[in-house]
Order: C-alpha cells, then structure tokens, then sequence
C-alpha cells in the first residue's frame, strides 16, 4: 500500500514551489556543465593537445621559446606570397559564389517547379564531396586529356580559374540552401505592399527583403570565405606547384621539408584568421536568429510567371548544368574510358596490386573508408549530441555568459584549424601510454570525427531549440530528471535531425583528407588517400583508376545525401 503525507496547499504549496526552483536551477546547472565536460574532454585530449604539440615542437627547444622565428617567416617573400593568395582567392571565391549562386537560392525560394526536389539534391551533393573528388573531378574538365583540351585544346589547370570555378562548385549549396532557406519564409506580402506604395520592384526588394535577408547573406558569406580560406585538397590537385593556400604550405613545410618551426607560426596565423571570421560568423548568427515574421515555406512558392521569371528558372538551370552537372558527368564518363575504348578496365585494375604505392589493392580502400566513417560518426553523434544538449539547455538563460558561447565556438574551430596540423599533430603526441594510438586504427576515425562533430551541432541545435520549453518544464515540475526528460521529450522530436546529422557526419569523414593523409596507415589507405597517390602517379592507368575510385566516393556520397533530402526536417535559414 503507498504511504502518502497529507497535501500541501496554500500559501505552503507556494513556499515549497519557491524552494523547488533554486532546487531545479542548481541541478540544471550540473546537468549543463556534466554534458559539456565530455565534447570539452574530447577535443581537449584530440584537438588541443595535438595541436599544441606541434606548436611547441616548431618555437620550442632546448626548454625555451623561441619566438623570433615569426618574424623570420612573416618577412619571407614566399610565404607572404602565400598569405596574399590565400585570401585573395578566398575573396574572389566568395564573392564569385554569391554572385553565381544568389538567383539559385531566390529561384529555390520562390518558384515551384517539376524536378525541384531532385534539382536540390544535385546541387547539394558537391558540398558533401571529399575536396580530393571535387579536384579529381575539375581536372577531368580542365586538365590534361580533359574535356576542354579535347574540345577546343584548352588546359586550365594549375590556374587561378579552376581553383575558383572549383570553389564556387563546392560552395555553391551553402547560399543557395542558408540563403534560400530564409527567403523561402519571408512574407512576400510584405514587399508587394510597399510595391503597391508606390516603390519600384527593386526599391521594394532593397528596402524590404535585402535587410530580413543580410544575416543569412553575410552568414553564408563567412562560411563560404572560412571554406575557401582553409581550402586544402581542391589547390593541391589543381594549382600545382604554382599556387598554395596555407592550408597547402602547412602541408609542405611539414611532409616534405619538415621545417616544423615554419609550420607552426603558419599554423597560428591561420588559426587568428580563422578564430576572427568565426567571431564574426557567431555575430551574424545571432542576428539572423533575431525576430522575423516568417509564413510556412510551402505557401511562398509559386509557379513562374512571365518571361522574366521563365528566363531566370532557365539561367539557373543552365548554370547549374556548367558548373555542377557537367563536371561531375565527366567523371564518371573518364572513369569508363580506357585505351582499349569504353569498359570496366579501369574498376577491374582496382582489385589488383603493383607492390608500388600500395600494399594492399586499391578496392581495399573502399572498406576502410566505410569503416573509419562509420566509426567517426558513432562518434560525432555522441559527442554532438551531448554538445547539442548542454547548448539547448542554456537556451533561453538570462546569463549564457562567456563560458557558452565559447563552449559554442570551440565546437566550429576543426571546420577552420589545419587537419594537417591536427593529423601531423596525432603522430607526435599520441605516441606515449597511456594514449600511445600511433598504430592503432582508431586514430583515423578520431580525427575525422573531429570535423563531423560542427556538422551534427549545427543539424540538431536548431530543431533542439524548437522544441517548446513548456513542455520540458512540465516534465521536470512533475518529477522527470533531466535524462527522463531527454528520453520522453526532446528525442521523439529530434529523431529525424539525428538521421541527418549522421549522414553529414558520414560524408564529410568519408571524405577527410588533410589528417587522414598523415595518420592513414600504408595498408589500410583511405579513398580519398588512394585518389591522391594514383594521381601523383604517372600513367593513364593510373589515371583512369583515380577516375574510378573518384566515381565510387561520389556516388556514395550522392546516395548518403539523396538519403538525407528525403529526411530532412524543415529549417528555416539552416543548411
């Protein structure tokens, strides 16, 4: 028989209701701060530390610091040739992007069309590729043998032209899905009642739409720079000994000069950038989450009207045809053709070995890029949605205070930090008990993880913080701890953002390259390893093979993101 004590009413219900919150607020506070220790501990251990390692080893020795090595570098005409093609082609990438990708998104936005659906997916599966197929893929194009040398006898590799074109191929999908994501759901009433005011169309769209529009715009504009700036796979394969990002020079002076001290002060002058253009990103964010008045994204897309609107739909549709379409047609179509003519010669060389480049046959890569993958995104999720959780919690808090928000920008810095520090790092500091990984095969999907842990926080914190806080409240008033809440409340609704952020936090590991390329061992090489050394290799056989496991990562990556498209939650302004 249950024992009860006798009910508390009155002015004594609310005296202990008093006493329950400061109650409720303290264990709150050690549920958000026990949630955050795990992502903190991990990318103290995995991020952090090697990345300090790797510092120190280039200013440090002998016990002391030695510092004027960055006067050294920051003087020398080869680097500071570096640091201004760096962020000259990352301006001209972005700006190229926006001015190439703008219409998409106000076409996404507002017109219905046959194929859309379909037409988003194609042009979102760039942004899923490794960088490694998206170079592969514009050599096939640009290149020797490519289809403009065969057409016309013109080569662009190893050009400033096909580093952008290439950039604006892979970014394409961020404005048109950030930007067009929020254009989708303004009013377009409130633009026709100013037309009918008497402003001009375009009067009404500066004055109306362009301010709701500027935080995604420049939202968007800073992620496309961030990607641009730390670009890596795309300028090695096709600027050649030319061209360098710094991402690229970190990677020479480590792999090939070994010149560490150079490396590192590269090193920390990327991450100054970098930790910049994510301050100012976190700014604009929080803008674009400032109030809008916002309608269901179904009831603002309408069929085209007049010849205008018809000849935008058509621009669109044939720029998408050039720059994405096109390229990655040409891939597979290289993939087939061999000196013998149309066949699978290429995929059958696959399954062999030279004992040259490789130890095992190159097919093998295939396994062990879906093992790793699988592995980093067991692991982004966890970490993800701990770091996912411990945010929503602070959400609407009076005083987030410095301590959250920093929380928030640690998560974003992998997306920005050298993986080639990051890889290079892991071999010199995870070499000693009790975390001596150097030989263990864990490492790789440690590393990749690290990049698909933004992924998963900035899939599921949206849809986290849509859920109706009354409704965890209620829970927590009538007793629920915070996991009872977790399990009853937010998991059925966040279901299907956790099937997304895993499918991004798998493509984007399917495809890591600038840490895996270190930390790979020579047996179980990865795809996109794989796909660098048959191209650093001279031969069309060798060729045709890159071309092959370029198509099998691509058509991996497509199915994953055709997957995603078809459960993906609705958000507003997200990617």
């Amino acid at each position: 028989m249950a024992v009860t004590g006798p009910e508390v009413t009155g002015p004594e219900a609310a005296d202990q209701g008093k006493e329950s919150s400061p109650v409720r607020d303290v264990r709150g506070s050690a549920v958000r701060l026990a949630l955050m220790a795990v992502p903190c501990a991990f990318f103290a251990v995995f991020f952090a530390y090697p990345v300090a390692a790797i510092v120190g080893r280039g200013l440090r020795s002998d016990g002391a610091w030695h510092l004027e090595g960055f006067r050294e570098v920051l003087t020398d005409s080869g680097i500071l040739h570096v640091l201004w093609f760096t962020g000259w082609q990352a301006l001209a990438s972005t700006a190229l992007t926006l001015l190439i990708a703008l219409p998409g998104a106000y076409v996404f936005a507002r017109f219905e069309f046959p194929g859309k659906q379909l037409l988003r997916a194609v042009v979102t599966v760039p942004f899923v590729l490794p960088t490694v197929v998206v170079g592969t893929a514009f050599l096939a194009v640009l290149g020797r043998g490519g289809l403009l040398d065969d057409l016309w006898g013109v080569r662009l590799d190893s050009t400033v032209w096909s580093i952008l074109l290439a950039h604006v191929f892979f970014n394409y999908a961020v404005v048109v899905r950030t930007v067009g994501g929020l254009w989708a759901g303004l009013d377009p009433r409130q633009e026709e009642a100013a037309r009918m005011l008497g402003a001009s169309r375009f009067t009404a769209w500066r004055r109306v739409t362009l301010p709701a529009l500027g935080p995604a715009v420049a939202a968007a504009a800073l992620m496309v720079f961030l990607f641009t700036f730390t670009s890596f796979g795309v300028v090695l394969i096709l600027g050649g000994p030319t061209f360098a990002t710094l991402e690229v020079e970190i990677y020479r002076q480590t792999a090939q000069s070994l010149a560490l001290d150079t490396a590192a002060v590269l090193t920390l002058v990327q991450f100054a950038a970098v930790a910049g253009v994510l301050a100012v990103h976190a700014w604009t964010v929080r803008r674009r989450e400032s109030a809008l008045r916002l309608v269901d994204t179904a009831t603002t897309a309408r069929r085209p009207v007049g010849a205008g609107q018809w000849a935008l739909l058509g621009g669109v549709l044939v720029s998408v045809l050039l720059l994405v379409v096109v390229p990655l047609a040409v891939l597979v179509e290289r993939s087939f053709d061999t000196a013998q003519g149309y066949g699978l010669g290429y995929y059958r060389e696959l399954t062999s070995t030279d004992g040259g480049a490789f130890l095992v046959p190159p097919v093998e890569a295939i396994g062990n890029s879906l093992q790793y993958a699988l592995a980093a995104t067991a692991i982004a999720l966890v970490i993800g949605g701990l770091a996912s959780a411990a945010l929503t919690f602070t959400r609407g808090r009076s005083r987030p205070g410095r301590l959250v928000r920093g929380f928030d920008a640690l998560l974003m810095l992998p997306l920005g930090v050298s993986a080639v520090t990051v890889g290079f790092g892991f071999l010199i500091s995870l070499d000693k008990p009790p975390l001596d990984l150097r030989s263990s095969w864990i490492l790789v999907p440690l590393a990749q993880a690290l990049v698909g842990v933004p992924f998963v926080v900035r899939t599921m914190l949206p849809v986290l913080r849509a859920v109706d806080g009354r409704l965890r409240e209620a829970a927590a008033v009538l007793g629920a701890s915070p996991w009872q809440v977790w399990r009853e409340v937010d998991f059925p609704l966040v279901r299907r953002a956790l099937f997304v952020a895993a499918g991004f936090a798998f493509a984007v590991s399917l495809g890591e390259f600038g840490a895996t390329v270190f930390i790979a061992q020579p047996d179980r090489p990865t795809l996109p390893v794989a796909v660098t050394t048959l191209l650093g290799r001279p031969g069309d056989l060798n060729y045709g093979q890159a071309m092959g496991l370029s198509t099998l990562l691509m058509v991996t990556c497509a199915v994953c993101l055709l997957l995603l498209e078809r459960s993906r939650t609705d958000r507003t302004g997200e990617f």
